[in-house]
């Protein structure tokens, strides 16, 4: 049976060993936490974090019941079951051998290239999974050299409650 992803968004306290007590509590349960994205609010002292697992949902909601009661812990959802909007950010160094191809692929996915060198060139993709899935589909056979992803962010939808 596949396992379902689940994109679990929290707002926390800006504080010590707050990741790692979060991170602690998925790997505890046998999670695997495939993207982490962690950075400040408009509030210094709170930060929004966003990880990406797959896994049961019956022991996922055990995790957020767990992650609610955690002191340092403000707001935990599971995206998942919401309209949200969902972003992530992959920088792509590419072999420059087809330089022309490459930027007509970069042209109609409304990516850009950000660095050109005589061997490579890096390539900026933001969007939802499927758009960058099918972006690297795309670029795989130009020979990918290096790929950095940013994980996952995402956020519900105006008027989802």
């Amino acid at each position: 049976m596949k396992k379902k992803e689940h994109l679990i968004s929290m707002t926390v306290e800006n504080k010590f060993g707050v990741l790692a007590r979060v991170a602690g509590l998925f790997s505890a349960r046998g999670f695997n936490i495939d993207s982490l994205s962690v950075a400040e609010t408009e509030d210094t002292g709170v930060s929004h974090m966003n990880i990406t697992v797959k896994g049961d949902e019956k022991i996922l909601e055990q995790i957020i019941k767990q992650l609610n009661k955690l002191i340092d812990i403000i707001k935990v959802q599971d995206l998942t079951s919401y309209d949200c909007l969902e972003r992530e950010l992959i920088l792509v160094r590419l072999s420059a051998v087809n330089r022309a191809n490459i930027m007509k692929i970069v042209e109609i996915f409304g990516s850009q290239v950000v660095d050109v060198g005589q061997k490579s060139v890096v390539i900026e993709l933001i969007g939802d999974s499927h758009k960058i899935e099918m972006t690297l589909k795309l670029l795989r056979p130009f020979g990918i050299k290096e790929i950095i992803r940013t994980g996952k962010v995402g956020i519900r939808k105006e008027g989802e409650k």
